[in-house]
């Protein structure tokens, strides 16, 4: 079994920045693709950002120049660095994890995590 914990939410002023945390733990044979979600008030849950196990990044044309996403694979973590944010950009969000997991046979199975949900919180 595979948990995802999120740090790093918070309120902050527009301009200002944050820092998410997600850190993957469990029996966990490798981690894959890592990425970011989001869900604002009254909407669909939206895809932020996304980074794979080589290091390419997608992000969201919403936060594009604004957002960093990257990862430390010895820790297994992913961060979400958000600089410049805006009212628009409250919304609670998700870390994702994808790779493939020991069972308890010793079996190797693929997993697709999400975390609780860190709530960020942008004034004007």
């Amino acid at each position: 079994q595979v948990q995802l914990v999120e740090s790093g939410g918070g309120v902050v002023q527009a301009g200002g920045s944050l820092r998410l945390s997600c850190a993957a733990s469990g029996s966990i044979f490798t981690v894959d693709a890592m990425g970011w979600y989001r869900r604002a008030p009254g909407k669909e849950r939206e895809l932020v950002a996304t980074i794979n196990r080589g290091g390419k990044r997608n992000y969201a044309d919403s936060v594009q120049g604004r957002f960093t996403i990257s990862r430390d694979d010895a820790k297994k973590t992913v961060y979400l660095q958000m600089n410049s944010l805006k009212p628009e950009d409250t919304a609670v969000y998700y870390c994702n994890v994808q790779g493939v997991s020991i069972a308890s046979d010793a079996g190797l199975h693929d997993f697709d995590s999400w975390g609780q949900g860190t709530l960020v919180t942008v004034s004007s």
